[in-house]
């Protein structure tokens, strides 16, 4: 196990752990459903490679009902039967915006999403997952433990 650099950069910037905690609150009383949305920042923490971010993501998801077969699986969603048309929407656009490639997020990947998703649930989504992207970016940098 690696030694952490510091401590969560947002506690050491005056006001950024308020800030960044608004933002989350935002989010959360955008109407979307908390347990889409920890599988959502449970995807991308595994992409990420974020252990921090994962053991959050595997414990919010359970604490909002995720099954255990969906927190299994998750990372691969699109082989196994335990996902909604969409949480697999969801979960298409989480990965699209965290690994941001040449086509960040193809127009199948956008269309797909906007057919379960009004407007304003999908700007509460792309802010989630930037948080979540966020979050582990500061994470993976500092050498953030799970558990801390």
């Amino acid at each position: 196990m690696r030694t952490e650099r510091m401590a969560d950069p947002v506690t050491l910037v005056a006001g950024a752990a308020a800030a960044l905690d608004a933002l989350g609150t935002a989010v959360a009383d955008a109407g979307l459903d908390g347990r889409l949305l920890a599988l959502c920042h449970l995807r991308a923490s595994q992409i990420n490679g974020c252990a921090h971010g994962v053991a959050q993501g595997v414990e919010r998801a359970a604490r909002h009902g995720a099954a255990a077969d969906q927190l299994h699986a998750v990372a691969a969603w699109r082989d196994t039967p335990w996902f909604n048309a969409e949480e697999r929407a969801a979960l298409a656009l989480t990965e699209a915006v965290t690994r941001m490639e040449p086509d960040p997020v193809p127009d199948r990947v956008w269309d797909v999403a906007a057919t379960h998703f009004d407007q304003n649930e999908l700007a509460a989504l792309l802010l989630a997952i930037a948080i979540t992207n966020a979050e582990n970016r500061m994470d993976t940098s500092t050498r953030r433990q799970a558990g801390n």
